[in-house]
């Protein structure tokens, strides 16, 4: 098993990376949004994570609990429709699930990441298979503790996590939407990428990226 860790700044960097990511692909998000949503979840990431950054600019918190609280609350108060709530509850769930910690080791990494998820679902009652941000997270996650298990570092872990978040995303392609704004187009929703599956697989791949550049 791996003993490698994952100081906090290393996270912190990880958010920055995924504020820049929703920036540069803000378009495709919304283009993805615009059509089967209402066309302003690019725009709402994009806003959401810079004043994440904005706030961590100020002051990054010492700890994992006020560091993903301060992310989750900027997030709840920032953005619009069902992504602020959606990805505000995913922070703060890994906050409160790491506790007052500075670093973490694979399994409380994949513990906080499992909590927001949990926090997801709590919020949205999404599952598998209904073209949500849930169909990139789950099998991203699920790939991200298998590889944790064969004893990967949670970098390793972590870009495993990224390549099947992506395509769990590719795989809501074909769908018929069950949940969210989504779900009121019935059929005319298939052939459609999930937008918020899509910013989904980038964060988990921001993560890949961010601890893999240690």
């Amino acid at each position: 098993m791996s003993t490698a860790t994952v100081p906090l700044d290393r996270l912190v960097s990880w958010l920055g990376g995924y504020r820049d990511a929703v920036i540069e692909q803000r378009a495709y998000l919304t283009e993805l949004d615009s059509a089967i949503g209402d066309a302003d979840h690019g725009a709402n990431m994009a806003r959401g994570m810079t004043a994440v950054m904005d706030k961590l600019g100020a002051g990054v918190p010492a700890t994992a609990d006020e560091l993903f609280k301060s992310v989750g609350m900027t997030l709840v108060t920032s953005v619009g429709g069902a992504s602020g709530p959606l990805y505000g509850t995913f922070f703060l769930r890994m906050g409160m699930s790491a506790g007052a910690i500075a670093e973490f080791d694979g399994a409380a990494l994949a513990a906080a990441l499992r909590a927001g998820l949990d926090g997801i679902v709590a919020r949205g009652k999404a599952e598998a298979g209904d073209k949500t941000m849930f169909d990139a997270l789950a099998p991203g996650l699920g790939a991200f503790d298998a590889a944790l298990a064969e004893g990967a570092s949670p970098a390793e872990a972590a870009a495993a996590a990224a390549t099947a978040a992506e395509a769990g995303r590719d795989a809501t392609k074909p769908w018929v939407a069950r949940k969210g704004r989504a779900s009121y187009l019935g059929e005319r929703s298939a052939g459609h990428l999930d937008p918020g599956a899509a910013s989904s697989a980038l964060l988990l791949r921001c993560l890949a990226d961010a601890l893999g550049s240690s």
